[in-house]
Formats: structure tokens, sequence, C-alpha cells
């Protein structure tokens, strides 16, 4: 019984001390001012009472930033878990995203109010076009006159090439504040990366882990820095990712991950570090099916 008991105050302390870590994440500011935290939870494949489970979790241990889709199918669950949370509104950033199917002026402001309405929410922090494809036109039209009528704190796209971006900003009354894009150890980014920072847009990283592909959670140069470290190669990528500037949004389904992967904010890479990671880069997408 003793031994229980211990074991509970120390869950306890455990969950308190984390969440501490959650809310002292730091927070990139976006060219209208808005700040996003740079470590968030991200939900592709978390869907029904997994997802409303693991959302109030990852909140439970410090995230704010959250991260869904209208094509994840679990914008519902997503709102579901944060209600769970009982955490206020404000302190939360949550990012959904229009799909292809949606695309256009009227589609898109139809599939705005869907997705808030799953969500169970009076506003979005973040809204994104999810793929360049449609009438972007159209769709980015309504996206600034949700966000002028500040249904949307922030609006932006994911997915977008340089070009794509460049050609977006040509005729935009108001510029994209993100682009989220794959962005691993394997896939850095970093001409994206420079050119995204040049039109004032800031990059998020989906897939930080690339699904574990390409034997990424065996990978031996992020094994031995952790070791210098005492952190887990999940650790060293996230701590990478940050301090390259770049929000990075892990999903996961397991709490203790959830603990290990906010954990980031007590150690940095030294320049050789982040050379060694740097040699990793193959410039290619982990994700061809997707492109």
């Amino acid at each position: 019984m003793k031994k229980y008991l211990i074991l509970c105050i120390f869950s306890i302390l455990s969950i308190s001390i984390y969440s501490q870590i959650g809310r002292s994440v730091p927070e990139q500011t976006l060219s209208n001012g808005v700040s996003m935290p740079i470590l968030g939870f991200g939900t592709l494949y978390l869907t029904d009472s997994i997802g409303e489970r693991c959302v109030a979790q990852a909140i439970s241990v410090g995230y704010r930033l959250l991260d869904t889709g209208r094509i994840y199918g679990n914008e519902e669950a997503v709102g579901k878990g944060i209600k769970k949370s009982g955490i206020k509104r404000e302190e939360l950033f949550v990012t959904t995203k229009v799909w292809v199917s949606d695309m256009g002026y009227e589609n898109t402001k139809k599939a705005f109010e869907e997705s808030m309405n799953k969500l169970g929410l009076d506003y979005i922090d973040l809204y994104l076009i999810h793929r360049p494809r449609g009438d972007i036109k159209g769709t980015w039209k309504a996206m600034e006159e949700l966000y002028e009528a500040g249904k949307i704190k922030a609006i932006g796209v994911s997915n977008f090439e340089p070009d794509q971006l460049t050609d977006l900003i040509a005729y935009a009354k108001i510029k994209p504040m993100v682009n989220q894009i794959e962005t691993n150890v394997f896939f850095q980014q970093h001409e994206a990366q420079a050119a995204n920072e040049k039109l004032g847009v800031q990059v998020e990283a989906w897939s930080p882990f690339a699904e574990g592909r390409n034997g990424f959670f065996s990978n031996q140069t992020l094994a031995a820095i952790g070791k210098k470290y005492n952190k887990s190669i999940a650790q060293v990528t996230l701590r990478w990712l940050i301090q390259r500037g770049i929000v990075a949004i892990p999903r996961t389904s397991s709490k203790e991950h959830m603990i290990e992967n906010i954990n980031i904010f007590d150690f940095e890479l030294d320049a050789s570090d982040m050379q060694q990671i740097s040699k990793l880069d193959l410039n290619t997408s982990q994700f061809p099916e997707w492109e």
C-alpha cells in the first residue's frame, strides 16, 4: 500500500512538473503579431474516443498548440478533448485546415463554419489551406474575410512550395502567416525555410519524426547525440527543429511519449550536434505518395 501511494504521488508530481514545462514553451511571433507555441500536438489518425482521450491528455501535460484538419475526420473528437480538459479557451492555440474538396470562396466559408461547430469553438487560432490545389484565390479571399471578421486569429497555408507561396502573395490582401510543410532530419528544408522567412512566413513542421520511416527511431547519429544529454532520438529531433525556429507538432497516442516530447527545454544542442544532424539530409520527401 505504501509503495502504491508513493507511486501515485510521484505520478501527480511528474504531471505537475511537465505541465509547468508545457506552459513555458517558447512562442514564435507571427507577422501579424499573434504568438503561437513553438511546440504543439498533432492529431492525424487520432479519431473518435482515442482522439478525445489523447487531446485531453496532451493538454493535461502542458500542450497548448493543437493541430487538426477537416480531412482528418477528428475535429469533433478534438473539440470533445478540449472540453474534457477543462482548460480556458484563451489558453489554447487551435489549428485546422480547409481540404481540397472544399476549395473555393463559398465552399471555404461553409467548411470553416462546419469545422468550428465540430470543434465547439467560436474562433480558430490558425486556419490553413491544406494543399495547393483547386481555387486557391477564392479560398484565400474567404479566409481573409473570416480573418477580418475576427473568426480567425491567423491564416496560412500547408504544403506550399516557395514559388506557389510567392504566387499567392502577389494577389493576397493579407499575406499568409504560416506554411506547414514536411520537415524532418531526412528532408530538412533549409532552402524552403529561408524562402519562407524572406517572405515573412513562419515554417511549421508536420511529421517531424517522418512517421519512423528510413529507420528514424534507430538512427545512430541521433542516438549518439541523445546519449550526450540523456535524451531520446525524438527529443533530439524536436530540439533541433525549435533551435532552427521551426514550430513542430509531433503526434503520439502514448501519454508517456507526450511527456517525453515536451520535455525538451532543459538542454540545448551545440554547433557540432547541429552539423552532424545536417549530414542526415537526403533532401527528398519521405512521403512520396502524398506529393
